[in-house]
């Protein structure tokens, strides 16, 4: 029987001033130094990716950048952590925050997408987007528009037994209802998952 354990995470920060930071996971300690490398690249460059859209074309000074992250799965090889970062630019009416997340195998290094989580050629978008559009109903969520469906490359998340979807501000819901998020059973996806992949590792009952 093979034993895993969490990676082990430190936090580094950047900044750029005393109302300018941003804090962000670095994995250390892994016997797999590549897989270890990998995971690293990916979180500097997503933290920049996010850095940059803050500062982006906006004409306004940006006044004050606070970057942190939360992980939210670090078992069963599987590692899943989200990157959150608010801004708020000179005269703007509110701040605007933005999140991005990440989710390794922590073994190897590589890099989930959503469409890796699932049986190649499965129809995942509408199994997710119809488990998404029940919730929406029972939890009498107001929508700018009436929602379709998901991207095929939608944020997302793991969390222990559940895979978490979400929107970015203004993507299907006003400013003043945050980030809709939506939590979904890995039980109610068993037709669909790629078994060998992250998903296939939390649906074990063990």
């Amino acid at each position: 029987m093979t034993v895993s354990f969490p990676v082990s995470i430190k936090t580094e920060k950047v900044q750029g001033g005393p109302d300018i930071v941003f804090y962000y996971p670095v994995v250390h300690d892994l016997e797999n130094k590549q897989a270890e490398h990998l995971m690293n690249r990916a979180i500097v460059n997503e933290t920049q990716q996010l850095i940059n859209t803050l500062f982006g074309d906006i004409p306004t000074t940006l006044i004050s950048m606070l970057g942190t992250y939360e992980i939210k799965n670090n078992q069963r090889d599987v590692l899943s952590l989200s990157l959150a970062n608010y801004g708020y630019h000179d005269h703007a009416a509110h701040g605007m925050t933005y999140i991005k997340s990440l989710t390794f195998d922590s073994k190897t290094g590589q890099q989930y997408q959503l469409a890796d989580l699932f049986k190649p050629g499965s129809a995942y978008v509408g199994r997710l987007s119809q488990l998404i559009k029940e919730q929406i109903a029972k939890r009498d969520i107001f929508l700018l528009d009436d929602f379709k469906q998901i991207r095929p490359n939608q944020d997302f998340y793991i969390a222990d037994k559940a895979l978490v979807i979400y929107f970015q501000l203004y993507e299907i819901t006003p400013y003043a209802f945050g980030f809709p998020m939506f939590p979904i059973s890995v039980y109610d996806l068993m037709e669909v998952i790629n078994e060998e992949g992250p998903l296939g590792k939390m649906a074990v009952n063990n």
